[in-house]
């Protein structure tokens, strides 16, 4: 049974007369006749009782029609599905967030998909480094990451979102804490709590530490931001931290800049070889964030780390 009969059945069942059927379908009246009669040659039985005034239904007919309406709204819903699909505008996205990134970015990524991209569904990681996420999008298990760049692979494209900076965290009753800027010489001999040391911001912050003519004695490593200031302020060590990490409000930890501090890049990155009209549509959500207070929001055109 092929779609336009069920379709021309439906129209003649609900009008309960050819022509005016035959007019609904945009067509002369001898035809639609003929393919409803291949139809019930084709199913081997009656679907509609003909008279000189009317039209009605046999059993078997009704049943198509009950049956038929809902085959026909579940194709439409089918084509109306597929064609979002095919245009980006529904899916699903496996994005990941790095550090502050999961608390800043992510609930507005979040709530702006849903307003804009209402088919979409999004499942999150947050607080990765990275490297983890670097290769989460090499591998496919990822199909955005907001990471702070540098990456190694020639698949992972980048889109600059803003320029952060390091900052120093403190226990606050440190005596460093009594100052106001501090150069990043002045932590010589301090105790470091640091990042893994394969993520990017460790990276930075030791080659900072050694163009300052020292090597840092990291004596505690944490992977969450959230833990290394929960360190800071239980007085293990200082740290060097993305200026965005003073949204985290803790007790015990002062925030003191840094002459010429280190610069710290955000960015949105994807696998050049993945890029779907999803994907997309969902990197355009990130050109309306505002930017961390103080950061500096990155050019518009996509930036490629080969």
């Amino acid at each position: 049974m092929e779609t336009r009969h069920l379709k021309y059945f439906i129209a003649v069942a609900e009008e309960r007369h050819f022509g005016r059927a035959a007019q609904r379908l945009h067509m002369a009246q001898p035809p639609l006749s003929q393919q409803i009669r291949q139809l019930e040659d084709q199913l081997g039985t009656p679907l509609l009782l003909r008279t000189t005034r009317k039209v009605e239904l046999t059993p078997a007919g009704q049943l198509l029609l009950d049956r038929g309406r809902r085959l026909i709204e579940e194709l439409e819903v089918l084509e109306s599905d597929i064609t979002q699909v095919g245009a980006g505008a529904t899916g699903i996205i496996r994005a990941g967030f790095t550090g502050t990134a999961t608390y800043r970015l992510m609930p507005l990524v979040v709530q702006a998909a849903r307003r804009q991209l209402p088919g979409l569904r999004i499942t999150v990681q947050g607080e990765m480094l990275t490297p983890q996420m670097e290769t989460a999008l090499e591998e496919g298990r990822l199909d955005v990451a907001v990471l702070r760049p540098p990456v190694r692979s020639s698949e992972v494209e980048l889109k600059l979102l803003e320029q952060d900076e390091l900052v120093a965290a403190l226990p606050a009753d440190s005596e460093l804490a009594e100052k106001g800027t501090l150069d990043i010489r002045e932590l010589a001999k301090q105790d470091f709590i640091g990042y893994p040391t394969h993520s990017a911001v460790n990276t930075i912050f030791v080659d900072a530490c050694r163009r300052a003519g020292f090597q840092p004695r990291i004596v505690q490593e944490a992977k969450e931001t959230s833990t290394l200031l929960s360190l800071v302020a239980a007085g293990m060590g200082i740290a060097l931290v993305p200026m965005t990490s003073r949204m985290f409000t803790f007790q015990g930890v002062a925030f003191r800049q840094l002459r010429n501090p280190p610069p710290v890049d955000l960015a949105v990155a994807w696998n050049r070889n993945n890029r779907t009209p999803l994907i997309d549509n969902f990197l355009t959500l990130f050109d309306s964030l505002p930017t961390f207070p103080g950061a500096v929001p990155a050019p518009k055109e996509p930036a490629h780390e080969d």
